[in-house]
């Protein structure tokens, strides 16, 4: 009888763990921080050619597709976003104000370095379910070509996940992501 319940206790513990991100419009806009350096270091890039089959006569068959309208570059935008988000750490500003941070060399961190993972593996855990929530939604937005450097926080923090709305005094606190 213990032993289900201590393994219950567990379960529940490492959920709460996963699940401890306070302020969540904060740790959105470092996820869009992160999906802004994604956009920034986009190079240009061929249409795609999917002409492939040939009709009767020898002619190619298919479309063209604008690679900023496609598929294959939202993917390639939001494939491997939450690792990336493993480099990031809570900073604590004073008492009552911390801040989402990139982290270069974890080596020189003067905060400690084990509570600094956790809040990173916290992160892309956070990352991972609001991709998981806003992913359709988010795809669909870039092939339209609606998801802009500049705009990627006010899209996927205020419009899609709701984690911004009407708290713009903490948006200000984020900007040097």
């Amino acid at each position: 009888m213990a032993a289900p319940m201590l393994w219950l206790l567990s379960i529940f513990s490492i959920l709460s763990i996963a699940a401890c991100i306070d302020d969540k419009c904060a740790a959105c806009n470092a996820v869009a921080a992160e999906l802004e350096i994604q956009l920034s270091k986009e190079k240009p890039r061929n249409h795609l050619d999917m002409r492939h089959r040939l009709d009767s006569k020898g002619q190619r068959q298919g479309k063209v597709i604008d690679y900023r309208m496609s598929e294959l570059r939202a993917v390639e935008l939001l494939d491997g976003l939450c690792e990336k988000m493993q480099d990031y750490t809570l900073e604590k500003l004073d008492s009552s104000r911390r801040e989402w941070i990139k982290v270069h060399n974890w080596d020189i961190l003067t905060i400690d370095k084990q509570e600094a993972k956790a809040y990173s593996k916290d992160i892309s855990s956070y990352c991972g379910r609001l991709l998981e929530e806003t992913e359709d939604e988010l795809t669909g937005l870039i092939k339209k070509g609606s998801v802009k450097q500049g705009d990627v926080s006010k899209v996927l923090c205020e419009d899609l996940s709701e984690h911004c709305s009407g708290s713009s005094d903490r948006d200000s606190d984020n900007d040097e992501l």
